[in-house]
C-alpha cells in the first residue's frame, strides 16, 4: 500500500477533471475544447472569461463555461479561483453534475478527502457524462482516509465503466487482495 505523503503527492496531479462541452462556435465553445484537451496555461483561461464577459450564453452554457474555466485553474493548482467557478456555475445550474464532481477534485487537490465525498456522491447522483472519473476520485479520497477497501472497490468500478482508462488500472496493480474464510 502506498504511504499517505505518497498518496497526497498522487492525488494532486492525478485526480479526474470532468469537462462540460458547448458548442455553437464562438469563444465558449473554444472554452470548452481548452478544457477538454487538457491545457493547462492560463492564456486557455482567459478565453473562458472573455466568453463570459462577451457572449449571450444560455445558463446551461454559461455553467458550463464556469466548470470549463474552473478546470483550467484546477489544473494550475489554483483551488481558490478553481472553487469559486464551480460555485458560480451551481449557481446558474443547481443539477450540473460535472461542477460538483470538480469541486470534489479541488478537495482531493487540497488534501481534504473527507470533505470532497459530499460532492462526489452529489455529482454521481446529478449523472455526469463520464462517471468513470466520479469513481477514480472517490478512490483516491477513500485511500486518503485509508479506507483501502472502499478504495478498491471505487477503482473496480472505474475499470469497469472505462476498460481502456490506465489510470485506475494502475491504482489497482498496487493492491493485493486474499479472501478470509
Amino acid at each position: 500500500m502506498m504511504g499517505l505523503a505518497a498518496m497526497a503527492a498522487l492525488a494532486v496531479g492525478a485526480q479526474a477533471r470532468a469537462s462540460v462541452t458547448v458548442i455553437g462556435g464562438g469563444l465558449a465553445e473554444a472554452c470548452s475544447k481548452d478544457a477538454l484537451s487538457g491545457k493547462t496555461s492560463s492564456q486557455f483561461e482567459r478565453t473562458c472569461t472573455e466568453a463570459l464577459d462577451t457572449e449571450s450564453l444560455n445558463a446551461r452554457d454559461r455553467a458550463g463555461t464556469y466548470v470549463n474555466r474552473g478546470v483550467l485553474k484546477m489544473r494550475r493548482m489554483d483551488w481558490t479561483g478553481a472553487t469559486k467557478d464551480f460555485d458560480d456555475a451551481l449557481r446558474l445550474s443547481p443539477n450540473m453534475g460535472e461542477a460538483y464532481v470538480n469541486r470534489g477534485a479541488v478537495a482531493i487537490g487540497q488534501h481534504r478527502y473527507a470533505d470532497s465525498l459530499p460532492d462526489l456522491n452529489k455529482g454521481l447522483a446529478l449523472g455526469i457524462e463520464e462517471p468513470a472519473k466520479v469513481y477514480y476520485n472517490r478512490g483516491l479520497a477513500f485511500e486518503g482516509l485509508d479506507d483501502m477497501k472502499s478504495a478498491y472497490f471505487d477503482y473496480q468500478k472505474a475499470v469497469e465503466l472505462s476498460p481502456n482508462w490506465d489510470a485506475p488500472q494502475k491504482e489497482l496493480t498496487r493492491f493485493h487482495v486474499e479472501r478470509k474464510e
